[in-house]
């Protein structure tokens, strides 16, 4: 199913995809002639493949539970907000807050992330091949950021329990997150994230960073909670 923008609302768009159900035949979209318009391909629900040939502005999949959207460009701000499942990937840069407040499922971006990346993320993994941004894991509360390229400064700041991964440098660590050890468990799910997300590199080459618990009110015996 092919939409062109340029002829098409975004929200006769997204009311299409809203209406397709688990019975459709329509599994597959293609969607051209973006031009950085906002909230495209936001809310659905269905385990559907979206294409996007060009660039999309704020918002982009928002909400996602279940499709596969695939961004050939780059991406405004809030890419993935509120991401439960599914997979998102984007082939160029995006701009602030991808993966705000993300309980689930992958997002994967192949070039940089601005800042504040992954912030309050709440299970998400993420996955960025290039560099990302300021405070980027800003109150991470669960999930993984994946950064392949470098981090700028105050990464992590007042993290819960996310785990961050940096191959690069790291500007400067945020209040409470602090360096971590890397066991062969870690090193093993990092490994299969990075397949998972397409990315060519050894779990070995990055370095682990996290919470040291001293910002919140955290008891191990109740870490299933956090």
């Amino acid at each position: 199913m092919a939409v062109d923008l340029d002829t098409t609302s975004v929200r006769a768009l997204n009311e299409s995809l809203h209406r397709i159900t688990p019975s459709s035949n329509e599994r597959h979209w293609r969607i051209v002639n973006p031009r950085g318009k906002h909230a495209i391909a936001a809310g659905l629900t269905q385990p559907i493949d979206v294409e996007i040939d060009g660039h999309v502005g704020y918002y982009c999949a928002g909400m996602n539970q279940n499709a596969r959207i695939t961004v050939r460009g780059q991406a405004g701000k809030g890419l993935g907000e509120n991401i439960m499942s599914g997979e998102i990937r984007v082939t160029g840069n995006v701009s602030e807050c991808a993966g705000a407040s993300g309980h689930g499922g992958l997002i994967v971006i192949e070039g940089d992330a601005a800042g504040r990346c992954g912030i309050s993320m709440k299970g998400v993994d993420i996955v960025v091949k290039g560099s990302v941004g300021h405070m980027s894991a800003f109150m991470a509360q669960a999930g993984r950021l994946v950064v392949c390229g470098d981090a700028d400064h105050s990464l992590g700041d007042s993290i819960y329990e996310a785990a961050l991964y940096v191959r690069g440098s790291v500007g400067s660590l945020g209040a409470d997150c602090v360096e971590k050890d890397m066991d062969a468990t870690e090193i093993e799910a990092l490994g299969q994230l990075l397949k998972d997300a397409g990315v060519d590199a050894s779990a070995r080459e990055f370095r682990r960073y996290g919470s040291a618990r001293k910002l919140y009110n955290f008891h191990i015996d109740h870490a299933d909670a956090y």
